[in-house]
């Protein structure tokens, strides 16, 4: 762990769903990422914070192997993905089968151009679901995890860019959580929505938190205050400290992370 980093754990800590250790990542030779250790609690919902470019959303896309797409990235380091001690980024695990344990949702909806119900089952077909019923039940299982059921069950064949900006984001939750994943990456998800949509999408985020772990990205302190059981503040690709929400941004033991959370910095 950097000594630049204060990790605070709880009293009585939740189980671990995942972990970094010792995390580096490279953009061709630029080090964006250096020595991220951290735990992500099962079932809690753990938000990234800190200034734009300090590393928040390289390190979500760590977990889900997104990186792995774009030639020159390394990375150095591990992230175990608990309890069966996965590391995810090993050369020998798929970063296919990565990414359907962690799902992710991005700060833009971007359904495919295809029907509502085609978006859902996606990850499905693509996992090799052949039963229409059991797609069918898993379909309207996630769009009721989701709040969406309700709004589109009569709709399911229409095209889903048909959806208001608050529906195709919640479409895309709906999709993310379809294939039954232990870890959904939230990459900033209400940045580009209004605030009832945004209102929604936190309650919906407290909500599956009960199904699965959460890590968010987010440069609403607000946001990140209601929504999180822990707060990660990161600055300049290193984890500055790591705690409880409350505590985070009611006596944060660094500096640094009050200058960020009072306003005085970033």
């Amino acid at each position: 762990m950097s000594s630049k980093t204060t990790v605070t754990l709880p009293a009585n800590p939740p189980p671990l769903k995942a972990e970094s250790k010792s995390l580096d990542f490279y953009y061709g030779s630029f080090k964006a990422l250096k020595g991220v250790s951290m735990p992500v609690y099962e079932h809690r919902v753990t938000a990234l914070i800190g200034p734009s470019g300090c590393g928040k959303s390289t390190f979500l896309r760590c977990f889900n192997r997104m990186h792995d797409l774009y030639p020159g990235n390394r990375y150095d380091g591990t992230i175990s993905l608990l309890p069966d001690d996965v590391d995810l980024l090993a050369r020998e695990v798929d970063p296919i089968e990565v990414r359907m344990r962690i799902s992710m949702v991005f700060q833009k909806p971007n359904p495919f151009p295809k029907s509502i119900f085609d978006n859902v089952a996606y990850g499905l077909r693509v996992r090799g679901e052949k039963s229409r019923s059991t797609t069918e039940d898993k379909v309207e299982a996630a769009l009721k995890a989701a709040a969406l059921w309700g709004e589109v069950r009569d709709r399911l064949d229409e095209v889903a860019v048909n959806l208001s900006g608050g529906q195709q984001q919640r479409l895309c939750i709906a999709r993310a959580l379809a294939t039954d994943p232990e870890i959904i990456l939230f990459d900033e998800p209400t940045s580009a929505l209004d605030p009832i949509a945004t209102g929604s999408i936190e309650e919906l985020v407290g909500e599956i938190k009960q199904k699965v772990t959460v890590l968010i990205v987010t440069h609403n302190m607000q946001q990140a205050a209601r929504v999180s059981d822990h707060v990660a503040y990161m600055y300049l690709g290193e984890l500055i400290e790591f705690g409880d929400t409350r505590d985070i941004f009611m006596k944060p033991k660094r500096k640094e992370t009050e200058d960020y959370i009072t306003g005085r910095f970033g």
